[in-house]
């Protein structure tokens, strides 16, 4: 196991970032292992950036260094393109396509930019990208709120974590409402499928 794992998360308010940063944290305890997570919540209830930290093993502090990070998770293509300063070519960089359009872009008539085009900005730092509509595919499972178990699934069922997929998919389902928990152990689960259809090189 590595000495340590660091991971860089970015998106917006109200997409679940901060909920994903705290699952992971949660799920470094319970395997037995040290966590620092740190939050820097932005302008989360006006949609705004919303960047968190999760470093896992032997560290002494929650900032993630430019270029030190072991994975990049991205709820939103532009947060995850404006991110890798954090990256490497050896991070594993897990994103979701769908945008979010700034209220502000929309109102000035300014034309958000090609998902292609910043997927390809994206690539050109690190080869080891996971790219997929994981807001759809959270819609697929029952409720577009699920994307932070879709992307959790993800990274669980990409083999990169410290911990078992099973320790952090029990933390996901034991941390959503009662209600929610088929929808959410649906999302997990078809996470962890796209997981294994992408299989970029991994992460040295």
């Amino acid at each position: 196991m590595a000495e340590k794992t660091d991971i860089f998360i970015t998106g917006v308010g109200g997409q679940g970032s901060l909920s994903a940063s705290t699952f992971l944290g949660q799920a470094a305890v319970e395997a037995g292992l040290k966590v620092l997570v740190g939050e820097i919540h932005g302008m989360a209830q006006r949609g705004g950036v919303v960047e968190s930290s999760v470093r896992i093993g032997e560290v002494y502090g929650p900032i993630v260094s430019d270029g030190q990070a072991d994975i990049l998770l991205g709820f939103e293509p532009i947060e995850t393109l404006r991110a890798m300063t954090k990256a490497s070519e050896k991070t594993l960089v897990v994103t979701n396509t769908h945008p979010v359009v700034p209220a502000m872009v929309s109102m000035k008539g300014d034309k958000y930019p090609d998902t292609d085009e910043v997927l390809g900005r994206i690539r050109a730092i690190s080869p080891n990208v996971i790219a997929f509509d994981a807001t759809e595919t959270a819609k697929q499972a029952g409720n577009a709120q699920a994307l932070n178990a879709v992307l959790l699934g993800v990274l669980a069922g990409a083999g990169v974590l410290p911990f078992v997929a099973e320790i952090l998919r029990k933390v996901v389902l034991d941390g959503v409402p009662e209600k929610a928990r088929d929808v959410n152990e649906k999302a997990f689960a078809m996470g962890m499928e796209m997981a294994a259809k992408q299989t970029p090189a991994p992460c040295a």
